[in-house]
């Protein structure tokens, strides 16, 4: 029997084994190693996943897309069915089909079959939510023994990355991992080092874990609500005098989770009764454009869009045109902090948070390993290491080194023939 880690994400999915006592990340899409954490359902049944699922929505092919379905781990939503190819299925059975379709394809990248699984997990699916964080970490590995696989444990994520760092080091040293991922930031403090690397156990090398459920998604949202969203009538006024039009219609499509709600021919006649209530039925026309087309997930990725430009340039625009002729919003990065700003504060908060449980002052931790595709926001980043403003900053693989640290505890789990499937 063969090993594997599979850590499943809100944006993404990698997966790797060991060859030649190293782990090695494998091709699940073409020759890409990383596969967008995405189904498409077509009316006629078919199903695609990662990019080229993505691409038949955005073809305007008819359909249903799902995105960041691990966000619903942890919540009533969970068990709740939405209309896909006709019929209603349950969020949790479209995670085990996307999870089954990376196993199989891991299955044919690797030449044999997995039945041994390190699942990765954020270090809370729930924050302050012990029991709503255990009924996650359930759910995820019944959905594992559902599509196969026999023996299930699971491996924090920033202790993983953790163990991909150490591979680099020449020295001990004490670290600051953090993972900032697409739905979770997830921090560690740890001892590393070469002579500790092949210790039986690591236990008392981790000082301390800690994480918050803020991570990319949640920094599109709330710029979404802030830029985008009151173009379609967000905190516009009702005819009443005193009430805006209900704001539940605007979160739930301003969050990756919730969009699909929104398609259910119901809402769209409460939206129809909004209209009527409204000063001004211009935005909610545009609102409604949005829901029959159903393309809130357009949407939401032209503001993921906007804010990963950002990163590279001061200005971006989200163009509208396809709701309304001539209809755009720009966006720059003092409009992003502005918007997103509590966030990056919250990330630094909780680091030091860490920090104080590892029983260490800050000037103590050498390193802070960044890794997960929110790093790039310079403004969380700039919080993060605003937090360690003494430790060496090094960068890790975006989008991998979770998962090669997985990869790396499933061999030592489970032997040297492991692999791993990991999102971030």
């Amino acid at each position: 029997m063969s090993a594997c880690g599979l850590d499943f994400g809100t944006s993404n999915t990698t997966l790797g084994v060991m060859r030649g006592g190293e782990p090695r990340l494998l091709p699940l899409e073409g020759e890409e190693r990383t596969i967008p954490s995405a189904i498409f359902f077509a009316p006629d049944g078919e199903r695609l996943i990662g990019r080229a699922g993505i691409a038949a929505y955005v073809e305007g092919r008819q359909g249903r897309l799902m995105r960041s379905l691990k966000s619903v781990l942890g919540k009533p939503l969970l068990e709740e069915t939405t209309p896909v190819a006709r019929k209603r299925i349950a969020f949790r059975e479209i995670i085990a089909i996307y999870l089954g379709a990376v196993k199989r394809r891991a299955e044919a990248a690797c030449g044999r079959p997995i039945d041994n699984v390190v699942h990765g997990r954020p270090v809370h699916f729930v924050d302050g939510d012990p029991e709503g964080d255990r009924k996650a970490e359930a759910a995820l590995g019944a959905i594992a023994r559902e599509i196969g696989f026999r023996e299930i444990s699971f491996a924090y994520e920033p202790i993983a990355a953790a163990l991909d760092y150490e591979r680099s080091l020449g020295r001990e040293e004490i670290a600051l991992i953090a993972d900032i991922g697409g739905g979770t930031s997830d921090f560690s403090v740890v001892r590393l080092g070469p002579k500790r690397r092949f210790a039986a156990s690591r236990a008392g090398d981790i000082l301390a874990n800690d994480g918050i459920r803020v991570g990319g998604t949640d920094f599109d949202r709330l710029l979404s609500l802030r830029r985008v969203m009151p173009e379609l009538g967000f905190g516009s006024p009702a005819k009443r005098k005193g009430l805006d039009v209900p704001a539940s219609y605007f979160h739930d499509l301003a969050t990756w989770s919730s969009i699909n709600r929104l398609y259910d021919p119901k809402v769209r006649r409460e939206v129809e009764e909004v209209r009527r209530d409204a000063a001004r039925p211009d935005l909610i026309d545009r609102l409604l454009a949005v829901l029959s087309a159903e393309r809130g997930h357009t949407l939401a990725m032209e503001v993921e869009r906007a804010k990963i430009e950002l990163s590279g340039r001061e200005a971006a625009a989200i163009p509208l045109d396809w709701i309304e002729a001539g209809l755009a919003v720009g966006i720059d990065r003092p409009g992003l902090r502005e918007a997103t700003g509590l966030l990056a504060d919250r990330l630094r908060e909780r680091i030091e948070a860490c920090i104080r449980e590892a029983g260490l002052r800050t000037e103590q931790i050498d390193a802070l390993f960044l890794t997960g595709g929110s790093t790039r926001l310079r403004h969380a980043r700039a919080a993060i290491e605003a937090a360690v403003p003494g430790a060496r900053v090094v960068e890790g693989d975006t989008f991998g080194s979770v998962g090669l640290g997985l990869t790396i505890e499933a061999g030592r789990r489970y032997g040297a023939e492991a692999g791993l499937a990991r999102a971030v």
